[in-house]
Order: structure tokens, then C-alpha cells, then sequence
């Protein structure tokens, strides 16, 4: 196989070939490819196509001559940006991203700040006078590396960094200065030769190579394989990988990364759904690990930026005509997209989307009811509920619609378990992760303490139509007791609880509910089918129905 021609760049100015598409490059590095081409703000970058990862799935290793189709693609970038990958003066650093045909939300790994040394980190340092940034990102990249490379459990690394924020009377490791940070990378340093029995390596291109393969091994996943069985999708198609020239979220008061809808995927609203962390990376948004509370901040400290941003709705929608989700970074007051991709979505919100997308003449009605295909919309309905005197145990954001009532379960195997025995649950955890897809399939409602609205593991529950509250500040979890304390109660494994997904709140019991029908939209789509709109064939994906 020549891999010359499966490697694409996106950046302005560099032609799109013939053979580039979602099957080839990933949807994600095919819709950066367009927005590049229509001017917008897009870090540099080339991807290995889909067909290299196929390859590496036959024979179980990097095709020969991937090494230099790395080095003829970090060319590209370093013309592009004016930085050398490796190099101690004005270094060049990259994510390293996954892209399949079909999107599949945080099922496969990225890797951000690859390149970064104790080299490197000096000359990183001199190019921006940021001694915080460096050693915040210098920890992340020995942290995530470990994980997704070598395969072990992160959790001591973040254990490493909650103790060094708590013994500075800290309630958060992004309060943490550049002097305890370094502390932390060079402990990191030392935690993950002790777990791995290997030091993390200093040389930048090895770091590219290993985390170009922990990307593609990681398409055949445990939880990329559940996902792909729930959806229907071909695991014979391989994801790309994207290489992408870094820019950093965590430069300071004027940096950070977010999450965006043009819609709201929950109810189809037609409004802008954000989420943002002032100095922050992308993987503090959608990991689901952490409280997103900037979001309202972003208008008030950046308003540039929040008024490109919604600039960017209308961009988004007239070139791909559809709902999209997109993720940014903020470097110093500049704002970069890093992805976008047609958004997953609630049934309910489908609908709505459908809609009021063809009365707004964005799409046609034929459109619309091929969106809709595999939606069982003689059955479309959601709980709501019903009201009455009960207060509620606590609020938190609600990250999609409707009422769920379950008993409690702690663990996603358990919620698997419980369910097969026709029991409706609840996963109450203090954050969920795409790792948990079969407890959040399995269940009615999703409850964490912690996270956002467009962690990668909300998107999931919301496509699979489940009710999905997080960042509940009022819930606590005592695995090591085998219960969860809501808003000074205590409630065990079985116990019942009611969450109101509409308005964010959390009841004890299983409260009165009520069933409501979108009759108003359903009307429309029958009007489409009576005036001649046919309905293309086509087999949704499963995990589209209610």
C-alpha cells in the first residue's frame, strides 16, 4: 500500500484531492477541511486516512513507512506555523486526534501537547513567558500518555494532584501554581515508570508514533465495539487519525475551551448550547471529570469571541445543513475550531429539528423524513413531571429532557444487571465517561455529581434518549459505604428516585408523572407524507430510537 495517498492536509490554501471524504478522512477532518475553505479559524493539519488504520488492524502494527509519512506530514505544519516539532527554539507541539466515518463521541482516544520534553518545555517556556502553562501542560501529557499508550488507570495521577491542591488548602488543581505544577510533572514523571516500568519518553517523535497507534488500537475498544453494536455501525471502517498543530486553552485569563451546539440537542430549540472553561484544555470539557461553570462568564470577560461564536451558528448551518457540534479553544482572545461534526440528539429534539429546519428552507421535507427514519414516532413521547407539593433534594444541569424514575445503582455493570431483571435504574455516579456506556444504556437516567452537558459520556446518554442531570454540587458518593448522600440525606443501592430532566432536580421516591406527545410536530410530518414527500430507504442507526 502506498500511504501517500491517504495522507490529507487541512489547511487554507492546500487543496482538497479527489480521494478526500468522511469514508477516507474521518467526518471530523473532513468537515475542518471545509471549514478551512471557507476562511474560518483553523489550527493546521494533516490525517493519516482511514485506510492506514485498516491496514494496521490486518497486520497488528504501523505500516511500514508510517514514520516517514509523519515526518513529510510535521513538514506541512512546521511551514504552516513557523515552529519545528522537536526542536528547543520555538517548539511545535500537536494533538493527536481520532476521526472515524461515522461519529462516535469519546469511544476512541486523543492525546493533546505531544512533543513536549524536558527540552522542549525550555523552549515552550521562552516563547511564551508562561512558566504555569508549560508545567500544566508538561503534567497533562505525562498524565493522558500513560493512560491511553500504556494502557494503565490514571487515577493516581489525578490522586497526585487532588493531594497537592488539598495541601494548599485548594478545592481545585486548576488553582494550583506553576511551581506546584512542575512539582507535579516531575512526580508524574516518576509515577509513570513505576507503573509502567518504562520512563515516558523524551523523544518527541516517539511520543507521535505511540499515541498515532494508541489511537488506532483503541478503535477496537471495549467501549468503541458496545457503541458500534448499539448503532449499527461497520467496524470494518477504521478511523483516521488527525495530527493538529496545538493552540492552548490554558494560557491564562484571556484562554480556554469549550463545547458547542448550534441547537439545543436536547429539545431542538433553535439557540446556541455552550459550554466553557476559562484556562482550560478541550479534555476538562468533555471528559465529564470536571464542574463547567464559565459558560455565562464568556459573553461579560470575551465579548469578541462569544459574538463570533454566534456568528459561527449561521456559518455552521448553511454548509452542512444540519445541527452541528463543534469544539474550540480560546488562545489570548483568538478563537481557533478544533472539530465540528453533525450533532447527536434526543428523539424529541430530532423532530424538532426536522421541522423547523425545512420551514426555515434549510433542508427538504424529503431531508427531514430521512433524518427521521428509524425514529418509531407512533410512539414518540416523553415523562414529565406532573407537579405537586414534593421538594426537591437538590438541583443540577440538566442535560437533556424529560422525567426518569429508577432505583439507584452505583456501578455500570450493576445497572446492566438491574435492568435485565426489568428493573428501571438510575446510575448515580460522581462522573460518568464513555467507558460507562453499557450502565448508561442500560438505564433510565443518568445522575453525577460532577461534569457538563456536553461531556462526551452527556452527548452519548442523550442520542440513547436517556434523562441525564449532572453537576449535582448536592450529591456525594460513598462507594466504600455502598450509598450516595443527596442533599443531607442518605440513600443506598435500590433505593428510588425521580429525576426531572426539564428543569434539573432530584426527588426522592417516584413522584406522579404525566405522558406528553409532540402532536404539533407529528401534524407537520404527516402533512410532509400527504403532500409527496417519500421517505428514502435507509437503516437508521438503533440507537436513534426513543
Amino acid at each position: 500500500m502506498s500511504l501517500d495517498e491517504h495522507l490529507f492536509l487541512v489547511m487554507p490554501g492546500k487543496p482538497a484531492p479527489a480521494s478526500a471524504s468522511a469514508g477516507t478522512m474521518g467526518s471530523k477532518a473532513y468537515g475542518l477541511m471545509r471549514l478551512a475553505r471557507l476562511g474560518l479559524n483553523v489550527p493546521p493539519a494533516f490525517v493519516l486516512g482511514t485506510e492506514i488504520c485498516r491496514s494496521y488492524l490486518d497486520g497488528g502494527k504501523l505500516p511500514d513507512g508510517t514514520r516517514e509519512l509523519l515526518a513529510r506530514g510535521l513538514r506541512e505544519l512546521e511551514a504552516a506555523t513557523g515552529r519545528g516539532f522537536g526542536r528547543e527554539r520555538r517548539p511545535l507541539f500537536v494533538s493527536v486526534r481520532s476521526g472515524a466515518p461515522v461519529s462516535m463521541p469519546g469511544m476512541m482516544e486523543t492525546i493533546l501537547n505531544i512533543g513536549l520534553t524536558e527540552q522542549t518545555a525550555r523552549g515552550f517556556l521562552r516563547m511564551t513567558g508562561n512558566p504555569r502553562q508549560v508545567q500544566d501542560s508538561y503534567r497533562r501529557l505525562i498524565r493522558d500518555f500513560t493512560e491511553v499508550v500504556r494502557e494503565v488507570d490514571a487515577a493516581p495521577f489525578d490522586a497526585l494532584a487532588e493531594a497537592r491542591a488539598a495541601a494548599e488548602g485548594l478545592t481545585s488543581i486548576r488553582d494550583l501554581d506553576s511551581m506546584a505544577l512542575a512539582a507535579i510533572a516531575q512526580e508524574s514523571l516518576s509515577l509513570s515508570l513505576a507503573l509502567t516500568g518504562d520512563p515516558f519518553p523524551q523523544d518527541p517523535m516517539e511520543q507521535l508514533l505511540a499515541a498515532v497507534e494508541a489511537v488506532f488500537r483503541s478503535w477496537m475498544s471495549d467501549k468503541a465495539k458496545r457503541y458500534r453494536a448499539l448503532n449499527g455501525i461497520d467496524a470494518n471502517m477504521g478511523t483516521a487519525v488527525t495530527v493538529q498543530a496545538m493552540v492552548f486553552g490554558n494560557m491564562g485569563a484571556s484562554s480556554g475551551a469549550g463545547v458547542g451546539f448550534t441547537r439545543d440537542p436536547a429539545t431542538g430549540e433553535n439557540r446556541t448550547y455552550l459550554d466553557f472553561l476559562f484556562n482550560a484544555q478541550g479534555e476538562d470539557v468533555v471528559s465529564g471529570r470536571h464542574a463547567v461553570h464559565d459558560t455565562e462568564r464568556l459573553p461579560r470577560r470575551l465579548p469578541a469571541v462569544a459574538a463570533e461564536l454566534q456568528r459561527m451558528k449561521s456559518v455552521l448551518e448553511a454548509e452542512f445543513r444540519d445541527m452541528q457540534d463543534f469544539e474550540f479553544t480560546v488562545e489570548e482572545g483568538r478563537l481557533y475550531l478544533l472539530q465540528t461534526r453533525n450533532g447527536k440528539r434526543m428523539p424529541w429534539a430530532a423532530l424538532r429539528m426536522a421541522v423547523d429546519m425545512v420551514a426555515e428552507g434549510l433542508i427538504a421535507p424529503e431531508e427531514a423524513l430521512k433524518r427521521l427514519d428509524g425514529i418509531a414516532l407512533d410512539r414518540l413521547e416523553r415523562l414529565r413531571f406532573a407537579g405537586g407539593d414534593a421538594a426537591p433534594l437538590a438541583t443540577a444541569v440538566p442535560a437533556s429532557i424529560g422525567t426518569a424514575i429508577g432505583h439507584i445503582v452505583f456501578d455500570p455493570k450493576r445497572a446492566a444487571l438491574f435492568a435485565a431483571e426489568g428493573k428501571p435504574v438510575l446510575l448515580v455516579r460522581d462522573d460518568i465517561s464513555t467507558g460507562d456506556i453499557e450502565g448508561i444504556a442500560a438505564a433510565a437516567g443518568v445522575l453525577t455529581a460532577s461534569g457538563g452537558r456536553t461531556s462526551h459520556a452527556a452527548v452519548v446518554a442523550r442520542q440513547l434518549g436517556k434523562v441525564c442531570l449532572v453537576g449535582c454540587a448536592d450529591l456525594r458518593i460513598m462507594a466504600d459505604k455502598g450509598l450516595c448522600r443527596i442533599g443531607g440525606r442518605d440513600f443506598h443501592e435500590g433505593d428510588e428516585l425521580t429525576l426531572d430532566g426539564d428543569v434539573g432536580r432530584v426527588f426522592a421516591g417516584a413522584l406522579r408523572v404525566v405522558r406528553e406527545r409532540p402532536e404539533a410536530l407529528l401534524d407537520e410530518v404527516v402533512r410532509w407524507k400527504d403532500a409527496g414527500a417519500v421517505r428514502p430507504s435507509g437503516r437508521a442507526p438503533a440507537a436513534s430510537a426513543p
